[in-house]
């Protein structure tokens, strides 16, 4: 019990100037990421490796850059890490099963993008769901997706401007549909969920002026995924990258939104008096009481869900719930900005036996 975890924030889901719908030299972008405090970036220019083929993997600093590929036809975009050589798909490609095997084949692993992403007419973005359900062999899907969350809200220029403007403060969360199929999911099977950003730093024209969606100082500030380890980085490139896939796979895993305020210091834990399991773990229910306990850095708004439904809210720094049943329980948190909740932290599930 009370084993000490080191908590390490990471960004995953963006591209450089190798994809071609990319702007930012790598340069550039670990430079954002020193900037923002992130301890991890992972990159997943479209249909590429070429970063690390240059060289650019590996630590910039007190940054790790991990480089992946994002495998994006028209729909079922697909982020693949630790493959070999970059996997190339067709633009009406309707077979994700074979590309999450041939990135499991390779040694791989995979997260399925922005699922319920829905894009906005107003703006001619296009969008890019996930469709197909019936695949497996993945290892997570994002939960919350920075451009999902942040396009929902451009129904009209008056919202597109405000918008804009007060982007962290009109951020709502992941979707309730996302949220419900991963529960769903993970009552069968273990499938981790981390946020992304999809970061392009797109220009847009509007009202005869360039904006940029959004510049890298500020996307790496928004979701961020933290990953959990009982052992610190050593600055070995490969051991470290390894610490980072390995804590994926297992669910050791939060995803918080940090634009306001730092999540490290989160805690979500079941136990008894002999036993604890963390985030991504497993727990035995015996013949003795057993409890959620969860801990804040600051205080918030907790939510503990049990195989997706609601059964405990309390306005708090720390909560202690007694659990009778079995099921995969996680934990949600909201933070008080400028008068109103919104949505902070999403814990992984612990599963409980």
């Amino acid at each position: 019990m009370n084993r000490k975890f080191y908590d390490y924030a990471g960004v995953v889901h963006f591209h450089s100037n190798y994809s071609y719908d990319g702007n930012v030299s790598i340069d550039e972008i670990v430079n954002a990421a020193k900037g923002a405090g992130l301890d991890f970036i992972m990159l997943t220019d479209h249909f590429r490796l070429d970063a690390k083929k240059d060289g650019h993997e590996g630590w910039h600093g007190n940054i790790l850059l991990i480089v992946g590929e994002e495998i994006s036809p028209r729909y079922n975009h697909y982020l693949a890490f630790n493959i070999k050589e970059p996997i190339v798909t067709k633009r009406y490609e309707n077979k994700p099963q074979e590309y999450i095997d041939e990135v499991n084949n390779q040694g791989g692993f995979g997260i399925i993008a922005h699922p319920d992403h829905e894009g906005t007419e107003l703006f001619g973005v296009k969008p890019f769901p996930w469709i197909d359900w019936s695949v497996k062999g993945y290892t997570a899907i994002s939960i919350w997706d920075l451009q999902t969350d942040w396009q929902d809200k451009l129904k009209g220029y008056p919202s597109a401007i405000l918008n804009y403007f007060f982007s962290s403060y009109r951020l709502l969360g992941p979707r309730e549909v996302t949220l419900k199929r991963w529960d769903e999911l993970n009552r069968n099977k273990r499938v981790t969920g981390i946020g992304e950003i999809d970061n392009h730093n797109a220009k847009r024209r509007f009202l005869g002026l360039n904006f940029y969606i959004f510049n890298f100082r500020y996307a790496f500030k928004t979701i961020r995924t933290h990953i959990l380890t009982e052992k610190p980085f050593s600055k070995n490139r490969k051991e470290d990258t390894d610490i980072i896939y390995q804590a994926i796979k297992e669910g050791r895993v939060y995803v918080a939104h940090e634009y306001w305020n730092d999540a490290k210091g989160f805690l979500f834990t079941v136990g008894d008096d002999d036993s604890e399991a963390g985030i991504g773990g497993e727990f035995i229910l015996r013949n003795k009481p057993a409890f959620i306990k969860v801990n804040l850095p600051i205080h918030g708004l907790i939510k503990i869900i049990h195989n997706g439904e609601k059964i405990c809210e309390t306005p708090n720094i720390v909560c202690s719930l007694e659990i009778k049943e079995k099921g995969v329980y996680r934990g949600e948190v909201y933070q008080k900005i400028f008068g109103k909740y919104r949505p902070w932290i999403y814990s992984n599930h612990i599963k409980v036996k």
